[in-house]
C-alpha cells in the first residue's frame, strides 16, 4: 500500500469522526458485535481503519490487535496488510475494516488474511458497496477529484464472495447498513435516521455498508476425491504371515487309518 493510500486511511479515520460518519461507525459496530458473540479463540485483529476507532472491544477474545501501516493511537502493530508480520493459521477473528478498498492488490490482501487465518477461523470484511446511494456518493467526489475518494476503489459483495469461494472461503452471511444516510438537522435528521434504521431490518442489497462474514474451511473438510481405479498403497505393519500348516494328532491318525480301511471293506 503507498503512501497516498496510508494518507487515505488516515482521512477515512477523519470522516467517522463526522456526524455521518459517528452514525455509520455505530451501526457497523452493532452489526460486528451480534457476529462477533459467536467468535472464540485466543487473538483477534483488525485491519485497515483501527486504532480510535475499534470495533472488537466487546469481543468474547481477550488478545485485541490493531494493525495500520502507520503509528496511531491504539495500533499495535505496524504493517502492510499485504505482508503481516504473523505466523500462518495463528489469527482466530479477523475484521478488515475498508483495508481492500484502498490498496493496490485487494486480491492479495485477501490471501495474506487467509494465510493467517486459523482453520475454521471467522473473517469479517466492511466495505462500501458501490451499488448504493452511498456508492454513487463517493464515485462522484472521486470525480471531483476529491483527496479522500480519488482512489477508492470498493470491491463489490459479488466480486468479494468469488475471492473467498477461490480462497476456500464460505461466506456465511452479510449485513446491509447506511442504505439513507442522514442528512438535515434537528427532527428531519432523526426521521432519516430511523427510516435508515427500519430498512435495515429487511437487508436490502442497497445498503450503503456491507459486513460479509466468513469462514476458513481446513484442507481436510475440501479433500479432492479419489478416483475409482486408482491403485491403493500398503499398509505398513498390517500384513499377516502365512498360516503354519496343522500336523495330525495321533486321534486324527487313527481315524484316517480306520477311514480307508472301511473304504476297502466296501470296495471289495
Amino acid at each position: 500500500m503507498r503512501r497516498d493510500c496510508i494518507d487515505i486511511l488516515t482521512r477515512l479515520e477523519s470522516w467517522y469522526a463526522h456526524d455521518n460518519g459517528q452514525y455509520l461507525l455505530d451501526e457497523i459496530r452493532g452489526a460486528v458485535q451480534d457476529l462477533l458473540d459467536t467468535s472464540f479463540g485466543y487473538h483477534i485483529l483488525q485491519l485497515g481503519v483501527s486504532g480510535g476507532r475499534p470495533l472488537c472491544n466487546d469481543s468474547p477474545i481477550n488478545h485485541r490487535l490493531f494493525c495500520a501501516q502507520g503509528t496511531a493511537e491504539g495500533v499495535g502493530l505496524v504493517a502492510l496488510p499485504e505482508e503481516l508480520p504473523l505466523e500462518s493459521d495463528s489469527v482466530d477473528t479477523i475484521i478488515a475494516h475498508h483495508c481492500l478498498e484502498f490498496a493496490d492488490n485487494p486480491h492479495q490482501v485477501l490471501r495474506e488474511i487467509q494465510r493467517v487465518l486459523t482453520p475454521q477461523g471467522q473473517l469479517l470484511v466492511v466495505g462500501f458497496n458501490p451499488y448504493s446511494l452511498q456508492g454513487c456518493n463517493t464515485r462522484f467526489r472521486g470525480i471531483m477529484r476529491d483527496p479522500l475518494w480519488a482512489r477508492h476503489q470498493p470491491v463489490s459483495e459479488h466480486r468479494l464472495t468469488d475471492w473467498l469461494h477461490l480462497l476456500g472461503c464460505e461466506v456465511l452471511d452479510t449485513r446491509r447498513l447506511y442504505t439513507v444516510p442522514p442528512l438535515g438537522q434537528g427532527r428531519l435528521r432523526r426521521i432519516v435516521a430511523r427510516c435508515d434504521q427500519w430498512i435495515a431490518r429487511f437487508n436490502l442489497p442497497f445498503g450503503g455498508v456491507y459486513v460479509l462474514h466468513a469462514t476458513k474451511h481446513t484442507a481436510g473438510l475440501n479433500r479432492p476425491r479419489r478416483p475409482l481405479l486408482a491403485g491403493r498403497t500398503r499398509l505398513i505393519g498390517l500384513v499377516t504371515n502365512p498360516a503354519p500348516v496343522p500336523t495330525p494328532s495321533p486321534r486324527s491318525g487313527y481315524l484316517q487309518v480306520a477311514m480307508s480301511r472301511q473304504k476297502g471293506n466296501i470296495a471289495a
